[in-house]
Parts: C-alpha cells; structure tokens; sequence
C-alpha cells in the first residue's frame, strides 16, 4: 500500500515543539519506521509494518535531520539556510507535529 503525499502535506495550526514533552523536541525516526531513497521511483520512502509513504518535495530533506540530536528549531534553521526565502519556521513545524501524530517520528 502506498500514501501519496500524506508526509509532504501538513495542516496549519500546530508549533511541531512537543509541547507535552520536557525540554526541546528532537524528532527521530520511530523504531518501526526505516528512511530510504528509491532509485527506481527517484524518491524518499519511508518503509513501515505492511505500508509504505512516499516522501515528495522537500519532505525528505526534513526527515533526514530527525536524528534526535537536533531539536526542531536547529532543523527550521538548518533548512532555512539551505532554502532562504522558504517558508521554513512556517511549515516544518506543522509537518514534523503530523508525522508525530502519524508515529512516524517520536
């Protein structure tokens, strides 16, 4: 089974910091989920228990820096540099607070 798009889109409304959580977020890949580029698609993936998401755009970008060194605020800033202009501080908060609620990062 393939989600088209569910990790590149992100509903508005929410700061992505982990607001229940003490200290800063730093997003990591949940244990389940493995992150890999697909030569034939020419994608990011990311492969969970009997599914598969397909990463468009610039999600891939973003996951890669979930390592659980980085908090939320060092990504925004590191993608804010790599894409000045973008509208960083915005979105990648609200995509990385819908992959956690999707359990696909903790």
């Amino acid at each position: 089974m393939t989600d088209n798009g569910a990790a590149a889109q992100g509903a508005r409304g929410t700061n992505g910091t982990g607001g229940d959580t003490a200290g800063p977020w730093k997003p990591v890949l949940s244990r389940s989920v493995v992150f890999r580029y697909d030569r034939v698609r020419d994608t990011d993936l990311l492969v969970l228990p009997e599914r598969v998401v397909v990463l468009h755009g610039h999600a891939g970008d973003i996951v890669r820096l979930c390592d659980g060194e980085r908090d939320v605020g060092a990504i925004v800033a590191e993608l804010a540099a790599r894409h000045p202009g973008a509208p960083v501080a915005d979105d990648v908060p609200v995509f990385l607070e819908r992959m956690r609620k999707e359990g696909w990062i903790t």
